[in-house]
């Protein structure tokens, strides 16, 4: 998918209510970003990098700039609800205030976590899945796991509800469309087996970007997000059956997303590090308590979705931020070590990869 930079300038400084965000509003169309990691083909960046694209309107001075440690953040897609607390960290301040320039961008080429490992950015977004991925491969990259900005799996499999496909075993026979992820056919493969199905009658196809109305007559089986593409199909009245990967094998509630840092930024810059998630926890906390409010500071930096839109999400996440946890970012061995296991048991990972090695809690505010 092409995507374009955002070049919707901030106006005046929006005033923080005292427990929550303010934002301003604004008519844009809705568009389907997908959900998930890098796309092949996309341009080069304004900025000249081959990397990754700007997508924030600039905030602050020169001067006050010149003052502040640079940080850079590369997304796993184009700007959505599960980046929220960011672009409100950005937006009100937050990271100014933490004596940090922070810039948020979208990967172009290349996977986040190779961005990520290779120094091309100081923090990435990623998914449990793809750091155990990087971790296990035969040339594993130098990253760590440092912040789960979900605490549960919001994902699962979606169908058109009139086609009456009620269980995985009914995925024999249909074609699935998909974005060719590590993860999904052991996934698929897992699931129709426990339920009594033969996955080798399941056909596998790369998603061509129509989203949830591919559903209809391209595709049988789709992976969505219920803060995204659930909503999406909620605006358009369109009826889907949905089932939660995690209410098919417990060892699917796993951490996507997640935010990264490379080893070396940790053992180099720890003090940054945690400046920096404490003003993200800060920003997301005001998301969880402001929904509307940071849902329209995020139009300002994705301007392509409807507030609506983009509204009804952010009120679905601000539950799901810290649920079931008292801290924000938190993460566990069992999730990391059950999600690692099913890897490893379907032939995702060669073998099994201690959690203590893909993750920490150290820097956590």
């Amino acid at each position: 998918m092409k995507r374009r930079k955002t070049a919707v300038w901030m106006a005046a400084a929006l005033s923080v209510a005292m427990l929550g965000c303010s934002g301003q509003e604004a008519d844009t169309a809705d568009t389907d970003p997908g959900v998930r990691t890098e796309a092949p083909g996309d341009e080069v960046s304004e900025t000249g990098s081959e990397t990754a694209k700007d997508t924030a309107p600039e905030t602050g001075s020169g001067a006050d700039k010149a003052q502040l440690e640079d940080v850079t953040v590369i997304l796993d897609y184009v700007a959505n609800t599960n980046h929220t607390g960011m672009y409100v960290a950005l937006d009100q301040g937050y990271y100014e205030e933490a004596g940090l320039n922070v810039r948020i961008i979208e990967p172009t080429q290349g996977a986040t976590a190779t961005l990520i490992a290779v120094g091309k950015g100081d923090f990435g977004i990623s998914y449990q899945e793809d750091v155990t991925v990087a971790l296990t491969s035969e040339e594993p990259l130098p990253i760590k796991a440092i912040a789960a900005i979900i605490q549960h799996n919001t994902s699962g499999f979606a169908t058109y509800k009139d086609k009456n496909i009620n269980s995985p075993k009914d995925f024999e026979g249909k074609t699935y469309a998909g974005w060719g992820g590590p993860g999904e056919e052991a996934v698929l493969k897992a699931v129709m087996t426990q339920a009594g199905g033969d996955f080798s009658k399941l056909t596998m196809v790369i998603s061509d970007g129509s989203g949830f109305e591919a559903l209809r007559d391209k595709a049988d089986v789709m992976w969505f997000f219920e803060a995204w593409d659930n909503v999406k199909c909620q605006l358009n009245d369109f009826p889907i059956q949905y089932t939660p990967v995690r209410d098919l094998d417990e060892r699917l509630d796993y951490y996507t997303p997640v935010i990264i840092a490379s080893d070396k930024t940790l053992e180099e810059r720890p003090d940054m590090v945690r400046k920096f998630l404490a003003a993200t926890e800060k920003g997301y906390r005001c998301a969880m308590e402001d929904p509307e409010g940071s849902a329209k500071i995020l139009q300002k930096y994705a301007p392509d979705y409807s507030l609506e839109m983009l509204t009804m999400s952010q009120e679905y996440l601000a539950s799901k931020y810290m649920e079931d946890s008292d801290r924000w970012g938190v993460m566990k061995d069992e999730v990391w070590d059950g999600y690692t296991g099913f890897m490893a048991e379907y032939g995702v990972i060669k073998e099994a990869i201690p959690a203590e090695k893909c993750y920490t809690n150290e820097f956590l505010p």
